[in-house]
């Protein structure tokens, strides 16, 4: 008979797979690198420790400050759209849990992820640094005052974004992809940014989902008088 420890371990591997394959596969994420990150780092480790059970279920999950951690089927969306090969240095917009930070990692050379709420940053960091993961930097940064050093191949957005802010777009280089939500809530977009030229950008409508607004994105109030 197998002992409890085994037993367990083995429930959260097929919960994992099941996770994968039922629910993130048959969304139309077929890309095998994508797959197998999602399948490789523990998703169940970055989930706050009261909902570690809902680590492979198809729901968001609450973190502090009034946050979540995306559905596992958008995170899956979001990391195939933007096509990383190993060789692309990334910003990520918005840590969270640290989970897709350290699924980008595993995709890309080098990330950097920014959070406005410092123990988010410092339980992120903590995660991401106990999977092994050294070429991830999180930075307990504010968005809409963070001034990087250099521009990147690709940016992830993990908040929703009333309109995209313009800052973001000049971050990326040339032919660099942003995956980002846009649009009022609850009928929200994702689109895939390409930066084209100095002031062109292309831009590709991929989903309708629904996604707290990063702060500071939010939409403006509206009076009725």
């Amino acid at each position: 008979m197998l002992d409890s420890a085994m037993a367990g371990s083995l429930n959260i591997e097929r919960a994992r797979f099941n996770m994968v394959e039922q629910q993130v596969r048959p969304w139309e994420v077929l890309d095998p690198r994508v797959l197998d990150v999602l399948g490789e780092v523990k998703r169940e480790d970055f989930v706050p420790a009261q909902h570690r059970k809902l680590a492979f279920a198809d729901l968001s999950i609450p973190l502090d400050h009034g946050q979540f951690m995306m559905k596992p089927v958008v995170e899956g969306r979001l990391l195939q759209a933007l096509e990383l090969t190993g060789d692309e240095d990334v910003l990520e917009i918005g840590t969270g849990s640290g989970f897709i930070a350290a699924c980008l990692a595993r995709l890309a050379r080098q990330v950097v992820s920014i959070e406005l709420h410092a123990d988010l940053a410092e339980r992120a960091r903590s995660r991401i640094g106990a999977s092994g993961i050294r070429n991830c930097q999180v930075l307990a940064q504010d968005a809409f005052g963070y001034q990087p050093s250099q521009s990147f191949d690709a940016i992830a957005v993990t908040g929703a974004v009333a309109a995209v802010p313009e800052a973001f777009t000049r971050w990326l280089k040339p032919g660099g992809r942003m995956f980002i939500v846009r649009g009022l809530s609850p009928m929200m977009e994702a689109l895939l940014l390409t930066r084209q030229g100095p002031d062109l950008i292309d831009t590709r409508s991929l989903f309708e989902t629904d996604l707290p607004y990063l702060k500071g994105a939010e939409p403006a109030s509206r009076f009725e008088f």
